[in-house]
């Protein structure tokens, strides 16, 4: 025989209920059956709700009642269609008139007790029982009702009654010996006293109802109907990866139940874990599902140490500390017989070897009262400082890795602290039991979601990691980056297990974020009907989003987005930086950069500062690394001023030159930044930096090749105007070189700690001679390559190369 119990979202409708039926129609075909059922359409709530507004004089507790009456009569309607229907509505309304007397009392005399509140909430359960058998019986089910009150006898606590067991199971196996119909359903949650005053069973009182009954017949299994499809590996809510558990230990169940896993509520099913009955968690709206099975034992050929991840969220921790505490026995006693005095539930506890301190973890709401109560507990040891008035600290959670045979496997606890440190998720307090089977953090409340990501990322999806973008700059070089990530997103995903998801998007007038992802079919319309730019809101949203493996890419040239990167390394989120601004600022902001990329394990790279798409800072950085030295540094570092003085001659005009490396997007938007020599000397500036040495930007000598009036010039029209001017001078410049069969290089030098740049005569036979259009060449002479220097050299601009760059970042930071 299977014991059936459906409750909450299964109950909760007509249409639920219908499915419900054929449900125990389908099964009852092959086994009898006992379905329990609880109160229809969330009634008990709004029972209880009434009653209480009752006990506050509130007159509106008539409405809520009225409430109830009508979706106990909608449900007859819909269910009972035949000559029956005034019958079943007779029979309720008799009912509910003898509830209406009831609070109708409560109001009178402005009391509820806790017999009374039995009395009133148990009517919820017999009318939906009474209207479910009914309409099975008009379904052609066998059934018949049977009161769980004849049944099940307890003790008189009202509202959390004591079962009789002895009692109960006698009544239980007596009246299902006789009983010979394919369904007994009865009502779940409620009881009777040994002397016969109603009562219930508190908290999830109908699965205990199921789990009595099952256990008392030593049914061949328990299936309790939720509206999920069984257990899942997280909440799936938060975690949308989160995957069901098909076969699971009791012990894990009921710790991941404990832990926030809504689908149990460990309390009630103790009487069939005893008897080791299995039970399974199955969807009511998609009975399909295989569901989770629950056993005594969890061998299911599942090599996943971890089973599951939990939470709990409104935890306060309390700690209580003091050097009076080292050595003395008795703290902990006085503590914990304070909150059970108090009626305080503790969730978590963890004690320093020391000594030194006790923490314990409860829920929020009791945070207040227990202080109180502890401190005065402690008062005499507090006046004398041999310990400190209890600490309390609030919005926190707490999450928990569950599994059976995490014992059997090294380093569970490792992964998981690690994870949630290079997320930085800080964790409070640690608790782990000698079983070995759950790993708890304290930590904050903020922080659940992408804590149950990044955990659950580390245990059940090690084969895909996600990595979440917040773009800003999506003009040339963010565009292609854009697109560059569409295309190659699914590639991506296959190959190397990386799943790129654009979170946050910003040009210069408007940004778009979306946990979810952002629609890359159809970006360009979402960003233009997006909310209006801001740089400090762009941040805020990235921090308060608090995505696991967050990356903020700056494609701009912006100071002021660029002397935003410290906010978001401190919140661990990494930098990706297309912006020369913040690599090359003041060498005391340069250092904090690294110091916080390193303090909150935030990667900052910034390839594309120097030769867009081309590995030139990731070449010198593992020449650093494998112990090489830096003797010299010679290099052409602008495509924009190598395309320009490629393509300038005697028979052209070097303001046309000049235009024409804007239009094809080599030069900033402003070329005074690459022609003055900046741009190439804070790229000098950034090598000699990553080389060890320590300089500023004044400290390189920059040579300028523009006319006085050009670098003088006010605005980017008024200095186009002085190429046309001062077009005699670049010709001149010109025809020197050439006179010397060389070619015009604008060079960058780095040598003994001292650097400068400036336009040269290159002979025939150097290796710049032949650089073509806009591209870069690098070479690093070293302590291992002192005479033959290691070359990088290609393309060093234009918004493709340089987007490539960008990418290649990323991936970088998606393999770490």
């Amino acid at each position: 025989m299977k014991v059936l119990k459906f409750g909450g979202t299964s109950v909760g409708s007509a249409k639920n209920i219908q499915k419900v039926i054929e449900i125990v129609k389908n099964i009852s075909q092959d086994s009898n059956v006992a379905v329990v059922v609880s109160a229809v359409g969330g009634i008990t709530d709004k029972l209880l709700n009434a009653a209480n507004k009752a006990v506050a004089k509130d007159t509106t507790y008539n409405e809520v009642f009225n409430q109830v009456k009508l979706i106990h009569l909608d449900i007859i309607d819909e269910l009972i269609k035949t000559e029956i229907n005034s019958e079943v509505k007779e029979n309720i309304n008799s009912k509910l008139n003898s509830l209406e007397k009831l609070l109708e009392g409560i109001y009178l005399i402005n009391e509820l007790s806790p017999k009374t509140t039995d009395k009133l909430l148990s009517n919820g359960e017999q009318m939906s029982s009474y209207i479910i058998s009914e309409a099975m019986k008009l379904n052609g089910i066998d059934v018949q009702l049977k009161s769980s009150q004849e049944l099940i006898v307890t003790d008189n606590n009202y509202t959390n009654a004591t079962v009789n067991f002895n009692q109960t199971n006698n009544n239980v196996k007596s009246y299902f010996e006789t009983n010979n119909t394919s369904v007994t359903l009865l009502p779940g949650f409620i009881s009777k006293s040994e002397n016969g005053e109603i009562t219930t069973l508190g908290r999830g009182g109908s699965d205990f109802t199921a789990a009595i009954i099952a256990a008392a017949i030593e049914a061949e299994e328990l299936q309790i109907w939720t509206d999920v499809s069984g257990m899942f590996t997280t909440n799936p809510k938060l975690v949308k990866q989160a995957k069901p558990i098909s076969h699971i230990s009791y012990q894990e169940a009921v710790e991941l139940s404990h832990f926030g896993a809504k689908v149990l509520y460990p309390p009630t099913v103790q009487p069939v874990l005893n008897k080791k009955i299995p039970i399974v968690i199955k969807n009511t709206l998609k009975p399909e599902d295989s569901g989770t099975y629950i056993t005594d034992s969890n061998s299911n050929g599942n090599t996943n140490a971890v089973k599951g991840i939990s939470n709990i969220n409104d935890i306060a921790l309390l700690t209580l500390q003091g050097n009076g505490m080292v050595g003395i026995p008795g703290f902990s006693k006085r503590l914990f017989e304070t909150l059970s005095q108090e009626k305080i539930n503790v969730v978590l506890i963890t004690q320093a070897s020391s000594e030194h301190s006790i923490c314990i973890g409860i829920q929020e709401t009791d945070a207040d009262a227990a202080k109180m109560a502890i401190d005065k507990t402690f008062e005499n040891e507090i006046s004398l400082h041999k310990i400190d008035p209890i600490i309390v600290e609030k919005e926190l959670a707490i999450i928990a890795v569950v599994g059976d045979s995490m014992k059997n496997h090294q380093g569970i606890s490792g992964r998981m602290f690690s994870t949630l440190g290079k997320n930085n998720v800080n964790i409070r307090a640690i608790a782990q039991g000698a079983s070995e089977r759950n790993i708890s953090a304290v930590i904050s409340k903020k922080d659940v979601k992408k804590a149950l990501n990044v955990v659950h990322e580390r245990f059940f999806e090690t084969k895909t990691k996600q990595l979440n973008l917040f773009i800003t700059g999506v003009g040339n070089v963010g565009e292609r980056l854009v697109e560059q990530i569409k295309q190659q997103k699914k590639y991506i995903k296959e190959h190397l297990k990386l799943n790129l998801r654009i979170v946050g998007l910003s040009n210069s007038r408007k940004m778009i974020l979306d946990d979810d992802g952002i629609d890359l079919n159809n970006w360009k319309s979402l960003l233009e009907n997006g909310e209006n730019a801001s740089i400090n809101g762009f941040f805020n949203a990235a921090k308060t989003m608090n995505l696991r493996n967050s990356v903020f890419v700056d494609v701009t040239a912006n100071y002021d987005v660029a002397n935003n990167y410290a906010n978001y390394l401190r919140e661990s989120i990494g930098v990706i930086a297309c912006n020369k601004i913040a690599c090359s600022s003041e060498l005391d902001n340069y250092n904090l950069l690294k110091r916080l990329s390193r303090k909150y394990n935030a990667p900052f790279l910034f390839e594309t500062n120097v030769g867009a798409g081309l590995p030139v800072i990731d070449t010198l950085n593992h020449l650093i690394t494998s112990g090489d030295e830096i003797k010299s540094i010679q290099a052409v570092l602008s495509g924009s001023l190598n395309f320009v003085f490629n393509n300038f001659n005697d028979k052209t005009k070097f303001h046309d030159v000049v235009k024409l490396a804007q239009k094809e997007g080599y030069t900033e938007p402003d070329p005074r930044i690459d022609l003055s020599g900046v741009d190439v000397a804070r790229k000098i500036l950034i090598l000699a930096r990553e080389s060890g040495t320590e300089m500023n930007l004044e400290n390189i000598l920059n040579e300028p090749f523009l006319s006085k009036s050009g670098l003088e010039s006010k605005s980017v029209d008024d200095f186009y105007q002085t190429l046309l001017d001062d077009e005699v001078h670049y010709q001149n410049l010109y025809q020197s070189a050439n006179k010397n069969n060389c070619q015009l290089k604008y060079v960058a030098e780095f040598n003994n700690g001292k650097a400068k740049v400036g336009l040269k005569e290159i002979p025939e036979g150097h290796p710049f001679y032949n650089l073509e259009g806009k591209d870069n060449i690098v070479m690093f002479y070293t302590k291992r390559y002192p005479e033959q220097p290691l070359i990088v050299k290609g393309a060093g601009a234009g918004a493709e190369v340089t987007a490539s760059g960008l990418f290649a970042d990323i991936i970088r930071i998606a393999n770490n």
